[in-house]
């Protein structure tokens, strides 16, 4: 069987993130990969020059053609733009059933330009987590989302707890963010055990679309039937090997390498 994966994402024209990196990732992880745009962008690795959001309903549309012929094993959410979009996508989500639905609450570029509407974080948290099989925010996207100020472990653990008890089956909070440390501990949380996955920090400014690629991943694995503590630690893994072995293109924070985890390269 073929393995199919969905993702719901705005369009990078720099390829380092959004629907680019997605599609990039679910081909370096051998299964097929189908896309909803909702938004196209104008950016590069210095930052993003222009938003262009689609209506729900185009959205819509394009959800509707993929389940109806090629319905995923897995899907993925990145920028949803806004609370109709959002809202729009979790309807769907619930009424065709998809089980294995990865939220990526993508808010904030890495060159700082907002991606989500400050208003939407309601329907997000209302709407989207409560559907959500993993969700997997950054640091500064789970206080967001919490309200909590997150500096130590346990202030990470309190954040999953919260975030859990929104609604998501697994909470995985991304610990690329945290300042000053040797090391980048991503904490998975299933509403029962904590794990957290660690890797020593890359020093590098190279990290563009570095969640989307990470979600990516993830997404697929769990398409392909692996735990979600197996999946996550590939797409660990895999995003370590990426930050790493980045291409050092762009004048900005340039994009990661998405074939460097399958080339062999040592994490």
């Amino acid at each position: 069987m073929v393995n199919k994966v969905l993702t719901i994402a705005g369009s990078d024209s720099g390829g380092g993130a959004g629907i680019q990196a997605d599609l990039k990732t679910f081909q370096e992880c051998h299964v097929y990969g189908m896309s909803a745009i909702t938004a196209v962008t104008a950016q590069n690795t210095k930052g993003v020059q222009g938003i262009f959001p689609l209506t729900a309903s185009i959205v819509l549309e394009q959800l509707t053609s993929v389940a109806e012929d090629l319905p995923p094993q897995a899907v993925k959410t990145g920028m949803l733009v806004n609370d109709e979009i959002i809202a729009s996508v979790a309807d769907f989500a619930s009424s065709s059933g998809w089980e294995k639905l990865i939220v990526d609450p993508v808010m904030i570029a890495k060159g700082g330009a907002s991606l989500l509407e400050d208003k939407s974080i309601d329907t997000l948290i209302n709407r989207l987590i409560p559907v959500a099989y993993v969700i997997t925010p950054n640091l500064t996207e789970a206080e967001i989302l919490t309200g909590r100020e997150i500096l130590n472990v346990d202030e990470c653990r309190r954040a999953a707890e919260d975030l859990y008890k929104m609604g998501a089956k697994h909470v995985v909070i991304k610990g690329g963010h945290q300042p000053d440390t040797l090391y980048a501990t991503d904490a998975l949380y299933d509403g029962k055990e904590f794990y957290e996955f660690t890797s020593p920090r890359v020093s590098t400014p190279h990290t563009h679309g570095t969640g989307c690629t990470f979600s990516a991943v993830l997404t697929a694995e769990l398409a392909k039937g692996h735990t979600v503590y197996d999946s996550v630690r590939t797409a660990k893994e895999f995003i370590t090997a990426a930050i790493r072995h980045s291409l050092g293109i762009g004048s900005g924070h340039g994009p990661t390498n998405h074939w460097a985890y399958h080339e062999g390269v040592k994490v």
